[in-house]
């Protein structure tokens, strides 16, 4: 039998949590709740002053020509596809390794959903897959910037260019982050494609209380379009000129967004700073990967790192149970989480006879692998350090 250390959790430690929500708004309570009250007081609750304040904003930190805002991320990836015109039967690329709403929306349309292999090192959707999947039905790519870190965009920008396709960004895990191109030139994940989708969802790195989305683009045609699917097709009231749907964030949840937002790069450094801890703290473990930062700007997560913004710490845990050292982890109070435990090209909704089982090695081996610790902007020393035993120690034994 094994030999663990269980761990004491310090009378001054707080508790750990995988995202810490109450301790963020507790920094932030009085101007938040002045901003909520501004709104009910007001009680301009949907396509208020507070949304419209909250797109310009969003738009200039972003660098982007159009922010239009939606009741969700999923609604997001939807109405992205809707807009841009996308028939039955078109074929749409995605990644297999990732949640399911972006492959949801696809079916959802009546879309035909074609599911490729990621990368070992980043878990982003790979490049080879996506031109070996590329035939005269596809239509678009959505690449998800899987757990902060931009998927290869030149190349598959310039994969779109060849084949004339869309390139839909799932940019809900990566908000904040930056790509660098070959040449230098930096630019903001979601500003990369031709229209892209995020969600503030409340863990999310820019998360409200509630469900919130936004769609971007810098394509003047295709942001009008968009305005009018989000509210039922209207652009003028009870004139509908396009089929739409009633996808709307509402006032309040763009009130927190605001006060939220100028927050947003501390926030993603303060994730970084945790992320150099833990990798500090496994360096040299064998059985233990860390998170690869892949940045034509840099080669390791350096201290002034941009590239990555940590939505999830995911380690690779390799000749061990990983299940065993999740069950370790909960039961020393650390709580953790394994994105994901199930291919979308294996779970029922979405199996498909098109499939063969090894074109999707990496994926098949990530989910044996793969588990998240703790990350969130109220992380501290005494909680990192201790995490980071707790799993060294089940990894040592």
């Amino acid at each position: 039998m094994l030999n663990r250390t269980y761990f004491v959790i310090s009378q001054s430690m707080k508790t750990i949590q995988m995202v810490d929500l109450k301790g963020q708004y507790e920094a932030i309570k009085e101007s938040v709740n002045a901003s909520v009250l501004d709104v009910i007081e007001s009680s301009a609750f949907i396509n208020g002053p507070k949304v419209h304040e909250f797109q310009k904003n969003l738009e200039s930190y972003l660098g982007v020509k159009h922010v239009i805002p939606c009741a969700n991320g999923t609604d997001a990836l939807q109405i992205a596809m809707m807009g841009l015109g996308l028939k039955p039967g078109d074929e749409v690329i995605t990644a297999d390794f990732t949640f399911a709403a972006t492959v949801e929306v696809i079916a959802l349309l009546h879309l035909t959903p074609v599911l490729v292999d990621v990368d070992p090192e980043t878990f982003n959707i790979d490049i080879e897959s996506i031109k070996r999947a590329i035939t005269p039905k596809t239509k678009a790519i959505v690449p998800v910037h899987l757990f902060g870190q931009c998927a290869d965009m030149e190349a598959i920008m310039q994969i779109a260019d060849e084949h004339n396709l869309f390139v839909i960004e799932d940019n809900a895990q990566a908000i904040g982050a930056n790509y660098t191109y070959s040449n230098g030139k930096k630019a903001k994940s979601g500003t990369l494609g031709h229209v892209a989708s995020t969600s503030f969802f409340p863990s999310k790195n820019l998360g409200c209380y509630g469900d919130g989305g936004a769609i971007f683009t810098n394509d003047d045609e295709l942001a009008h379009t968009i305005r009018g699917i989000v509210n039922h097709g209207m652009y003028r009231r009870y004139y509908h000129d396009v089929i739409g749907v009633n996808s709307r964030l509402d006032s309040i949840q763009a009130a927190i967004l605001n006060e939220k937002l100028p927050k947003l790069d501390s926030y993603n450094k303060a994730r970084q700073k945790a992320a150099r801890k833990y990798n500090k703290a496994f360096e040299g473990i064998e059985n233990i990967t860390i998170p690869k930062v892949v940045s034509k700007s840099c080669s390791s997560l350096c201290d002034n790192c941009d590239c990555h913004v940590f939505h999830q710490y995911t380690l690779k845990i390799k000749g061990i149970d990983r299940d065993g050292l999740a069950q370790h982890l909960n039961e020393n109070g650390v709580p953790c989480g394994v994105y994901y435990p199930v291919p979308l090209h294996s779970q029922k909704a979405y199996k498909d006879s098109r499939y063969n089982e090894d074109d999707f090695k990496i994926t098949n081996q990530l989910i044996k692998e793969v588990i998240s610790l703790p990350m969130h902007t109220e992380l501290d020393n005494e909680q990192i350090e201790f995490i980071t035993k707790t799993v060294i120690d089940f990894v040592n034994n």
